[in-house]
């Protein structure tokens, strides 16, 4: 017979959900809030969702796994240990799921990403008997690595560690070489220790790469915590989030701002994002406006930058992007724009002296600048910043320097030197949205727009680990 295993990817929040049927019946895992892209695509396939299946309750988003099992009747699995504020059907460590006459999911426990993970392991239907097709990991075996261990609080990371062992091998041993592995994590997610090293693969590819299934347990985890970096702030509403069951998604269009309220908005502090590309946010934009834009992951840095709960406000070209903006955010519980408007800068000023430009360079002209001979209409810069992660930095950074991650940004102003600040990250969205905080904290800024593996070739001096 035919499975076919389709992967829903959200690459904003570098998450995979799974849609797998045998042509008819189908299993839901670890689906996103926006519930309305997997039963589209269940009815483009032609197949009856029975099964909705969580991995673990997420840290990095909101589960639509509650509302999916009630628009489609099926059922609800979810670690029978996991305390839970909704019904759902409870399952453990060795349980059997009959899908079908052909598909079965056999519930393995894979604790370490969470204390009740759980791993199912899809079985298919053949003359010989039930077969293993794959493997939905979650945050357990990763391609190349495994989940983080430090999610539920440094306390736990340790003994989690040697779970996340203790785990993987399990898999490894208990599955064979041809089994395909499904994770959730890995593909940009904060959730995974270290990102995806291949598109796919299966347990034998693990057993060659993944240092996991290749180092002692004692050897893993020292490895595996000396490598974790910050995790993002709004991580600890997630998990509340999953555990009390979601509240129902709104998409619907957000109030509508003219000129004069964006203005009262920013002059009263709120956060008013700019979702424009950077570079027209260089050209011109709001003064007081931060810029995150839809190209790069913006849910996960202003989840991370902005105060939980507090009034945001959007402004993007066109509707769609607006509506394309409120999707990512619902799926990290920020449900309601308090107000967004579209067009352009000229359009959402008030007045023209609002509008502002943003200097932008690159690292040659950083270099140049270092050497005493700046661009025309560009000040010589007297501080660089860098607002990599903390991990970045450690693997190479421009000789001095000062390093100020982005989400440490907003709290350690006050650190960072006097004077013209030329600030970058790794590519220039991270350095597009410092700028904007530090221009709003009425810093002189100029943007190296350009990627960091281009300062070196540039003649500027790194230092590296020895």
């Amino acid at each position: 017979m035919t499975v076919e295993v389709t992967v829903l990817s959200t690459s904003s929040l570098g998450d995979r959900s799974y849609l797998a049927s045998d042509g008819r019946i189908a299993v839901v895992v670890d689906p996103q809030r926006d519930v309305d892209r997997i039963l589209r695509l269940a009815g483009q396939r032609d197949v009856r969702i029975t099964h909705v299946v969580e991995t673990h309750l997420h840290n990095d988003y909101v589960s639509g796994g509650r509302e999916l099992a009630r628009l489609t009747g099926a059922e609800y699995l979810v670690a029978a240990a996991d305390q839970v504020g909704f019904p759902r059907t409870p399952v453990d460590d060795g349980d059997e799921v009959p899908v079908s006459d052909t598909l079965r999911l056999r519930v393995v426990a894979t604790p370490g990403h969470t204390f009740h993970h759980l791993s199912y392991v899809l079985d298919a239907a053949t003359d010989g008997g039930w077969q293993p097709v794959g493997v939905f990991t979650g945050g357990s075996l990763l391609f190349g690595t495994t989940g983080r261990t430090d999610l539920l609080g440094q306390q736990h990371a340790h003994e989690l560690a040697h779970h996340q062992h203790a785990s993987a091998r399990r898999l490894a041993d208990l599955l064979p070489d041809g089994t395909q592995i499904w994770p959730t994590h890995g593909f940009g997610s904060f959730c995974s220790a270290t990102q995806a090293d291949a598109p796919d693969s299966t347990i034998g590819r693990e057993r060659q790469v993944n240092p996991v299934l290749r180092l002692a347990a004692d050897d893993f985890v020292t490895d595996i915590l000396a490598g974790l970096d910050a995790h993002p702030a709004y991580y600890a509403h997630m998990g509340a989030a999953n555990a009390a069951g979601p509240t129902l998604i709104d998409l619907t269009p957000a109030t509508r701002a003219d000129a004069g309220q964006l203005r009262e908005r920013i002059a009263a502090g709120q956060w008013v994002v700019d979702l424009r590309h950077r570079k027209a946010y260089a050209a011109a934009h709001l003064a007081g406006t931060v810029s995150l834009g839809l190209d790069g992951p913006m849910s996960t840095w202003l989840g991370w930058l902005i105060d939980w709960g507090a009034p945001l406000t959007l402004l993007a070209e066109t509707p769609e992007q607006i509506a394309d903006a409120q999707r990512e955010l619902a799926r990290i519980g920020i449900d309601r724009p308090a107000a967004q408007a579209t067009g352009g800068p000229e359009r959402w000023a008030a007045d023209p002296g609002q509008l502002r430009e943003q200097p932008t360079a690159d690292f040659a002209a950083l270099a140049a600048a270092r050497a005493g001979n700046p661009l025309a209409g560009l000040p010589a810069p007297q501080v660089v910043l860098d607002v990599r992660m903390t991990n970045e930095w450690k693997a190479g950074h421009l000789t001095d320097a000062v390093h100020v991650p982005l989400p440490d940004l907003r709290a350690r102003l006050a650190d960072i030197p006097a004077g013209t600040i030329w600030v970058h990250c790794g590519s220039g969205y991270r350095a597009s949205a410092a700028a904007s905080l530090l221009a709003n904290a009425g810093r002189t800024v100029v943007v190296v727009d350009d990627r960091f593996d281009r300062a070196a070739p540039a003649g500027l001096t790194l230092t590296t680990p020895a």
